[in-house]
């Protein structure tokens, strides 16, 4: 009787998600590189990079901002937050022939501010002296390369579809053994979370962003009290997205094919790191929304695989048709990072890597020892 209810809620739980979740799983949401927009209507554009020791990639990704081919103002202010590796004065080496460039030094963090956000609030505001009242400022990472018309798409995007925030999920590094088999995951765990058809949807309440890529416009991010309003959040690119969906903004959420990470992953390791700093956090450092996480998870992903091997009648037949669907809609993803589609099958396995990450990020919690990120260690407490 047991196994027949899990296994019907396990098949009842991967038709909602197939068929009544935003069809997280599609990724054709992106923008493509267009030219129907005057010259006479670009906006300031101000690109803030936040950047702690982060000396092998600020060069190159401020090159590739430095050559946007965007018709209207442009400036790019590096915040160099607390670097011991030199990320400064690397910054104010690139060639800089139009004068765009500004390098700031961080100030000490106060109380209360994540390390992060404190450098972005420092570049918003020069940033906010910049640009004008109709201008946009561009949040992104000093791990990221941008086409040169990445930009320009990103603000015709805005323009046309009057929106609020653009914001694009970066294609990921996907080079090494851990990476192949676990980033695309991530991708993917990250849709199921916010389906991008409901970001989208200004008549759905989720709201979400990608961190490496969030154009927000000048009055929307002042109309909502500026980066300080999330000033100790963890996920704050969501957090941030929140704030201006709530405010009545208009959101856009997609997959980009014009910027990309080149920041590695080596071994899983690293990519454990990368889930706990924030997966705890995700669950509002909730016990008891863990257990139900877990529960939840391990009734998704694990229950069908035991099912189709080791049920009998019908509950193999229903543990079998749930794996089927996991793994079908695992597809479109590995697709994206051009992966042999026979990686959909290891797929249970990568959900338990991430459920163990999850518990290892609230045990970490519990314990008092946070997370360790960029040289900084963060807690609920220290938001450090």
């Amino acid at each position: 009787m047991i196994r027949n209810l899990m296994a019907v809620s396990a098949l009842a739980a991967w038709g909602k998600l197939l068929f009544a979740h935003g069809r997280f799983w599609r990724t054709g949401t992106r923008l493509t590189p267009v030219n129907t927009v005057s010259a006479s209507v670009w906006p300031d554009v101000a690109v803030v990079v936040p950047a702690r020791d982060e000396a092998e990639s600020i060069q190159p990704c401020l090159s590739t901002l430095l050559q946007q081919d965007y018709k209207g103002r442009l400036s790019v202010i590096v915040v160099d937050d607390g670097s011991t590796d030199g990320t400064g004065d690397l910054a104010r080496q690139v060639p800089d022939p139009h004068g765009r460039l500004t390098v700031v030094t961080g100030r000490e963090r106060p109380e209360g501010w994540s390390g992060k956000l404190w450098a972005v609030h420092q570049g918003e505001m020069v940033a906010r002296e910049k640009v004008d009242a109709d201008g946009f400022i561009l949040l992104t990472d000093a791990d990221i390369l941008h086409s040169a018309l990445h930009l320009e798409t990103l603000v015709e995007k805005a323009q046309r579809d009057g929106l609020d925030m653009v914001s694009e999920m970066v294609v990921l590094n996907c080079e090494s053994a851990a990476e192949r088999l676990l980033v695309p995951a991530f991708v993917y765990f990250f849709a199921m979370l916010y389906p991008f058809e409901k970001v989208n949807d200004p008549a759905s309440e989720v709201a979400g962003a990608a961190g490496g890529t969030i154009l927000v416009r000048r009055a929307m991010l002042e109309r909502i009290g500026g980066v300080e309003t999330v000033r100790g959040a963890l996920i704050d690119d969501c957090s941030l997205a929140s704030d201006i969906k709530q405010a009545g903004g208009k959101l856009y959420l997609g997959h980009s094919t014009l910027a990309w990470s080149i920041r590695p992953y080596r071994g899983a390791g690293d990519i454990w790191r990368m889930i706990a700093r924030t997966a705890y956090v995700q669950l509002r450092y909730s016990p008891v929304i863990l257990l139900c996480t877990i529960i939840g998870m391990g009734l998704v992903w694990l229950a069908p695989v035991y099912f189709a091997l080791f049920g009998r009648g019908r509950v193999r037949v229903m543990g079998g048709a749930s794996l089927f669907l996991a793994i079908v809609s695992f597809l479109p993803t590995l697709s994206r990072f051009k992966l042999s589609p026979l990686r959909a099958l290891a797929l249970p396995v990568v959900a338990a890597f991430y459920m163990a990450a999850t518990i290892g990020s609230a045990v970490d919690h519990h314990r008092g020892r946070g997370v360790q990120w960029k040289s900084r260690f963060y807690t609920e407490e220290t938001h450090a």
